[in-house]
């Protein structure tokens, strides 16, 4: 049985998670090389929790990773000895001097923004350096929200699978703490001259977002989602599955919105998270003019792929 979490009851925990992620995911950022979409930047989930998988540095490796099950941030390295820094109440200015140390230690420097991005999401426009709020750190909620990433990363690599074209991994924004996936249609986007660098490098092309954020100051409640950008017209007229799924109009476009706690209280989950999903896509992507089947990837197209010949002996 996949956990309650009502975001209320560990807001403030959540909080703390929230920008000790936006630090290391920032650590991840500067090391990394760019690639298309911000796709150099996300956290991945993993048995234990979240990882920025390897990093470059000079002629090696470097990762750092998030266990939320034993409550600590480890430093591991292709050249020497791994770190750890404890997981637990304190401050944010703690937490980045200690893992600034750490990468010192390991010979890494990084040139950080250290502040939080999109303040409104995190809950704090603080510098990192001078938030010396002591926050607190609630392990059975950051463990079940560990459990609800293990459960909700294969199912959504599952619908990944479905789709033949251009997808991202399944992966976590730490702009917003949403694990998300997207697809693309291979055509261009509309013109964004005027946006953001962001926002024109995510939306350069059609696409078909799908997520799961556990909730933050301005959607109190753990959802999945879905949209479509652009947003093809015609969609609040329609029908969204299962029971609870509904529309929200965000003020700027369209969300499909379906509950986690509908979801955690299904009979079968997977089924009911896969059928929102499977549904949502079809509907953006069938308004919005996506040639569904050529991108559909599946058994039938297995069959009608030429076999490979076999090598002679």
């Amino acid at each position: 049985m996949l956990p309650p979490m009502p975001y209320p009851d560990w807001a403030d925990t959540h909080r703390h998670l929230h920008l000790m992620a936006q630090i290391v995911g920032k650590i991840r950022l500067a090391l990394e090389p760019r690639r298309n979409h911000w796709w150099h930047v996300p956290l991945y989930v993993t048995p234990s929790g979240l990882t920025t998988a390897a990093m470059p540095w000079r002629e090696g490796l470097a990762e750092l990773a998030f266990d939320l099950r034993r409550h600590r941030l480890e430093l591991r390295t292709s050249w020497g000895a791994p770190q750890a820094r404890a997981l637990a109440e304190g401050s944010i200015a703690a937490f980045h001097a200690d893992v600034i140390a750490m990468l010192a230690r390991a010979g890494i420097q990084v040139d950080l923004i250290a502040r939080p991005f999109d303040p409104p999401k995190v809950g704090s426009d603080t510098p990192f350096a001078d938030d010396d709020a002591v926050r607190p750190y609630d392990r059975v909620a950051v463990e079940a929200f560990a459990d609800v990433l293990a459960f909700v990363e294969p199912v959504f690599d599952a619908f990944r699978g479905r789709f033949l074209g251009k997808s991202t991994p399944v992966h976590l924004f730490w702009h917003s703490m949403d694990l998300a996936l997207t697809r693309f249609s291979g055509r261009p986007g509309p013109d964004l001259t005027g946006a953001d660098p962001v926002t024109r490098d995510a939306y350069s092309h059609e696409v078909i977002s799908f997520g799961f954020w556990a909730g933050d100051p301005q959607q109190p409640a753990p959802a999945f989602y879905a949209y479509a950008s652009p947003e093809p017209a015609g969609l609040a007229a329609t029908a969204l599955a299962p029971v609870g799924a509904v529309w929200h109009d965000t003020g700027s476009g369209l969300l499909a919105l379906y509950p986690y706690e509908g979801m955690r209280t299904e009979a079968d989950p997977r089924t009911a998270l896969l059928t929102f999903l499977e549904g949502t896509y079809q509907v953006m992507a069938s308004r919005a003019g996506w040639p569904i089947e050529e991108l559909r990837y599946g058994p039938a197209y297995v069959r009608a792929r030429p076999a490979e010949p076999r090598p002679r002996r």
